[in-house]
């Protein structure tokens, strides 16, 4: 692909729509798949993609590379292996995957060829999730037209290597999020996370070696190949590395995402891109990276959008995606509304899980409704406190949720006091 500072978004929001097979090469695509079959070894791609210090973007911010170093490598391994797009974009506030599926539905496939070879995994899944229909329309029709031409099959140039890609639309559950629920599910059994070890590396799909990567993640490879890792590191503005799809919800002027260099502040997103707060809201505090994130004050908007910054900051990047919360919206009820959806998609495989977030979403619905008592916040810091720390819970369901929970505690105590002392939501109440 072309050298550019917006690589992902290059070709998205066409006049004509999706690039087909023939506009995409003109507009420089293929190229990295002619490079890495023609030029490359498995090993030389995961050693540039290393280079490029490459980070998972679905939220865990793992390094592609790295993850991709831990397939087995001897012969008996490469009889079946499987790379898996994660495109059940489910997370609260997040639809930065399904602009790039809707928009450029071939550069994933590309990156996912790329993806391939390095690890030497003959098949593809792109785990879709269910309610992208467009999304799971377009990516057919790329799919079956690359097929068609060329680029899927047996043999791709004439190197040996064969890919092919089936698209996989999800029933529906955020648990499928986590990678083994996601293999799980792909099994056609309920999705319920995996014990660790084995990791899907190794142990994944049916029994195979696996690697699950997020969309954004797999479109980042063609530009990495073309244009080489030390270019891919000159993006980023601090110490991580490309280009992030940051984007904004909440009540500003222009909600959207955008292709911005990694470490672009969170000023600059909301303000410049985003617009600003809408006449006659304030911002007050926001999720950095989408529900399962811990609350960032209105002082810390400051801050580079990071990996090590947010984190630093008390929060996680996450997605990327922010979730603003203005001064008009009740916290208690935006609490309460994210604690039920995290109750609902519990696959209720652990008992603290369960059992503890149904537990926190009635607290919080009594709070809201204007029954709680003091005694009830005290429950809600132990709820908190014991699941919130990884390893007390099967995975990071929980842990995620209690994010915003525990912050929000601390951030909107005297919120919450209103709530009980006046038995109302004193928003409601004023309107």
């Amino acid at each position: 692909m072309t050298i550019s500072d917006r690589p992902l978004t290059a070709m998205i929001g066409l006049p004509d729509g999706p690039p087909d097979c023939a506009a995409y090469g003109r507009a420089g695509g293929w190229q990295a798949v002619r490079r890495t079959l023609r030029d490359m070894t498995p090993d030389a791609v995961i050693d540039m993609v290393t280079a490029s210090k490459l980070r998972g973007r679905g939220g865990a911010g793992f390094g592609t590379g790295q993850k991709w170093s831990f397939v087995p490598k001897d012969p008996a391994a490469t009889r079946r292996k499987y790379l898996i797009a994660n495109a059940d974009e489910m997370e609260p506030g997040t639809f930065k995957d399904r602009m790039l599926l809707e928009g450029n539905p071939l550069q994933l496939i590309e990156g996912m060829i790329i993806a391939g070879y390095a690890i030497q995994a003959g098949h593809g899944v792109i785990f879709l999730r269910g309610e992208y229909h467009l999304a799971l329309e377009r990516l057919n029709r790329a799919i079956a037209e690359a097929r068609q031409v060329g680029w899927l099959g047996e043999n791709i140039l004439g190197s040996g290597f064969g890919f092919e890609i089936h698209v996989h639309a999800s029933g529906g559950r955020y648990i499928c999020g986590e990678e083994t629920a996601l293999l799980t599910a792909l099994e056609g059994r309920r999705a319920q996370p995996r014990s660790k070890p084995p990791f899907p590396q190794v142990g994944g799909l049916w029994g195979a070696p696996s690697v699950v990567n997020n969309v954004e993640t797999l479109c980042n490879l063609p530009h990495i190949v073309t244009n080489g890792a030390e270019w891919f590191v000159s993006l980023g503005l601090g110490p991580d590395s490309g280009t992030k799809l940051y984007g904004v919800s909440g009540r500003v002027r222009r909600p959207g995402a955008w292709e911005l260099p990694m470490g672009t502040p969170l000023r600059e997103i909301v303000e410049d891109h985003a617009g600003g707060m809408r006449d006659g809201y304030r911002l007050r505090a926001l999720l950095p990276g989408g529900a399962s994130t811990a609350f960032l004050d209105v002082g810390q908007i400051d801050i580079p959008m990071d990996y090590g910054a947010v984190e630093k900051a008390g929060s996680r990047l996450g997605t990327g995606l922010a979730i603003l919360l203005d001064d008009r919206t009740c916290p208690v009820g935006m609490l309460h509304n994210l604690e039920h959806f995290f109750a609902q998609e519990s696959c209720g495989w652990c008992t603290p899980c369960r059992d503890g977030l149904p537990w926190v979403e009635r607290l919080l619905n009594a709070i809201e409704n204007g029954t709680g008592e003091p005694e009830d916040l005290d429950r809600l810091h132990d709820h908190a406190r014991m699941l919130g720390p990884m390893g007390r819970t099967f995975c990071a369901h929980a842990p995620g949720a209690m994010a915003p929970l525990a912050s929000g505690l601390k951030l909107f105590r005297e919120d919450f006091d209103a709530h009980i002392r006046q038995r109302a939501c004193p928003l409601r109440h004023a309107a």
